[in-house]
C-alpha cells in the first residue's frame, strides 16, 4: 500500500490534552502532511478541533469508550485504527467495521489490567490487536505481547533571540505517579534561589496537595502553579532549566520538546529518560 493513500483514525478516550493527546495531535499532523487521510477521535475538544482544523483534519468526540465507538462507526473506508491507552484499545476493537486492523500504541511501562475484569478485557483486546507500537525500549520491555519501538519525534525549533529568564520549569500532569512533590522538595533544598522561580505547568488531582506542600516547605513565594497551559512552547522559550522528576516516565514528550528548544534538562535517572536525555553527549546520570 502507498503510505500517502492511507486512511487512518487515531483514537484516545479522554477529554484531556496531556502528553498522550499531544502525541496523537503531532502524529495526526505529520501523517496528514505526508498525504494520509486522518481522523482523530477523542481528546480535549477545543485544542484538538482548533489545531486539527487548520490542516483540514476531522475531529470526532471520544471521551468515553461508548462515544468513541459511535464515532468510529460513522467512518467508512479506514485502513488502520491506531489506538492509545486501554480504553481506546477497547473502543478500537469493538468499533471497527469489517476487518480493519487495530494498532495499539503503548505509552506506559505497565501491562493492561489491574483488576480481574480489566485483565479479562485486556486478554480480549490482545487477541484482536494486529500490532503494537512502544514509545521506548523501557515501555517495550514492560508491556505484554510483541511490539516494535518507534520513538517520538518533535519538530526542529529555530533558535530564537528570546532572552532566557531565571525559571526552572516543570510541565506535566499533576498526578501521583509524576512525582511533582520531588520537584518541590528538591527546590526547597536550594539554599540561595536569588530571583529564580520554580514554575509548574499542568493540572491534576494533586494540585491542592502540592500547593499545601509548597507552603509546608516554605517555598510558596518562589513557586508558581500555572495550571493547564496550551502554549507550552512559550514556556520553553523563557525557561533556563527543565526539570523532569518522574522516575518511570515512558519516554517524556516534554523532555524531548525542551531539548528541541535548547533548554538544559535535569531528569530522574530512570525509565525513558535514559533513552532521551541519557544518550546526549556529556550527560551526567
Amino acid at each position: 500500500m502507498d503510505v500517502t493513500s492511507l486512511r487512518l483514525a487515531h483514537v484516545v478516550c479522554t477529554d484531556a490534552f496531556a502528553g498522550v493527546e499531544r502525541y496523537v495531535l503531532s502524529s495526526a499532523l505529520c501523517l496528514a502532511a505526508a498525504g494520509c487521510t486522518v481522523t482523530v477521535v477523542g481528546g480535549a475538544e477545543k485544542p484538538m478541533r482548533e489545531l486539527l482544523a487548520v490542516h483540514d483534519i476531522r475531529w470526532l468526540p471520544g471521551r468515553t469508550v461508548g462515544e468513541a465507538i459511535r464515532s468510529l462507526r460513522t467512518l467508512g473506508g479506514l485502513d488502520v485504527i491506531n489506538t492509545h491507552m486501554t480504553a481506546a484499545d477497547l473502543a478500537g476493537v469493538l468499533g471497527r467495521r469489517q476487518r480493519v486492523p487495530v494498532v495499539s500504541t503503548r505509552h506506559f511501562a505497565s501491562t493492561r489490567g489491574s483488576t480481574l475484569i480489566s485483565r479479562w478485557v485486556a486478554r480480549a483486546i490482545a487477541r484482536r490487536v494486529a500490532a503494537q507500537i512502544a514509545i521506548s525500549e523501557f515501555v517495550a520491555q514492560s508491556v505484554e505481547g510483541p511490539n516494535r519501538v518507534v520513538y517520538t519525534g518533535v519538530e526542529t525549533v529555530e533558535d530564537s533571540a528570546t532572552e532566557r529568564e531565571s525559571i526552572v520549569l516543570v510541565a506535566q500532569r499533576l498526578e501521583a505517579e509524576k512525582r511533582t512533590d520531588v520537584a518541590l522538595r528538591a527546590w526547597s533544598l536550594v539554599e540561595d534561589r536569588g530571583d529564580w522561580r520554580l514554575q509548574i505547568a499542568g493540572a491534576g488531582a494533586q494540585l491542592s496537595q502540592l500547593v499545601r506542600l509548597a507552603a509546608e516547605l516554605d517555598i510558596s513565594h518562589s513557586v508558581d502553579f500555572l495550571g493547564f497551559q496550551s502554549d507550552v512552547a512559550a514556556l520553553y522559550a523563557r525557561a533556563s532549566i527543565f526539570l523532569a522528576p518522574t522516575p518511570r516516565e515512558g519516554l517524556g514528550l516534554s523532555v524531548i520538546e525542551a531539548m528541541s528548544h535548547a533548554v538544559p534538562v535535569v531528569a530522574a535517572g530512570g525509565g525513558g529518560h535514559l533513552e532521551s536525555v541519557g544518550p546526549v553527549r556529556g550527560s551526567a546520570l
